[in-house]
């Protein structure tokens, strides 16, 4: 294991609740620039949570990595989808979003053991 993906999604949201409590303006249109975003539409949740998660994988983002990779497991993504998704991160982002596709896969196996193991 690389990454712990759980901790650092944990410790990452501690964070953002300081940047959130200095800047409650911000931080309150943020989430719901977020909530609108990610509503039901012409594409499923799901279906976004997956493009946020390639976009994370382009932009070499270890934080959206966590909590993307988490929705998407969450809501019920496969593996399968997830490598679908790394697929056309690296046709669109060659090499660099390949070593991050696979660090997002290390992040959505463990979100899964970790549903499994609270189930």
């Amino acid at each position: 294991m690389l990454k712990d993906w759980n901790e650092l999604a944990g410790g990452l949201s501690k964070m953002l609740g300081q940047v959130r409590g200095g800047t409650p303006d911000t931080m309150k249109a943020f989430s719901a620039m977020a909530k609108a975003a990610t509503a039901e539409g012409a594409l499923d949740t799901k279906t976004k949570e997956l493009i946020a998660l390639a976009l994370g994988i382009a932009a070499r983002c270890d934080g959206c990595l966590a909590f993307h990779a988490k929705a998407v497991v969450e809501l019920g993504g496969t593996r399968e989808e997830v490598m679908e998704t790394i697929g056309m991160s690296v046709y669109m982002g060659g090499g660099p979003s390949l070593m991050y596709g696979a660090l997002a896969l290390e992040a959505y196996d463990q979100f899964v053991g970790l549903k499994t193991a609270a189930e």
